[in-house]
């Protein structure tokens, strides 16, 4: 387990609800040009954590997982954008290149599953999700922000969840 910076928040959900309404606090707080990265194994809660982002985000779509059209773009009332890239299938980082995620950034808010498989391309900056499956309705989460805007956002959801 490593050790944990200031910024970073572990946090372990009880059930699917709990998981989504974690990402619903900071879909709340995004601004175009966030990238959230979420890694974890196949059934760890990364597509139930973007349905709870893309509803505090304020979404007007339908949250489904991109798996095989790779990237879905969710819309909100005044026309911004949240895309949501799954990387599962993409075999390369310069595969990945082509699907132009400078340009989702620029125009929006941008949330990858499997964000490891394509790390190499990724902003230096952003926020890291780790998600792990402990039990049947259990997760783990590790939050580990990179850079000084992510590391305000983490500081944000802590006072928001927990006063601290």
């Amino acid at each position: 387990m490593p050790i944990l910076d200031s910024h970073a928040l572990e946090f372990f959900s009880r059930s699917t609800e709990q998981t989504r309404r974690l990402g619903m606090r900071l879909g709340a707080l995004l601004q175009s040009g966030d990238c959230i990265c979420l890694s974890g194994d196949l059934g760890a809660g990364k597509t139930t954590f973007v349905q709870g982002i893309a509803q505090g985000w304020g979404s007007l779509d339908p949250v489904s997982s991109p798996t095989f059209v790779l990237v879905n773009q969710y819309r909100r009332p005044a026309g911004e954008s949240l895309y949501h890239l799954d990387a599962y299938r993409i075999a390369s980082p310069m595969e990945a290149e082509d699907l132009e995620p400078d340009a989702m950034l620029a125009q929006g808010a941008l949330v990858i599953e499997w964000a490891e498989r394509i790390q190499q391309i990724l902003p230096k900056e952003r926020l890291w999700v780790q998600l792990r499956w402990l039990a049947d309705e259990h997760r783990g989460m590790l939050l580990t922000p990179t850079g000084c805007r992510y590391e305000i956002l983490m500081d944000t959801v802590r006072q928001r969840m927990i006063g601290v």
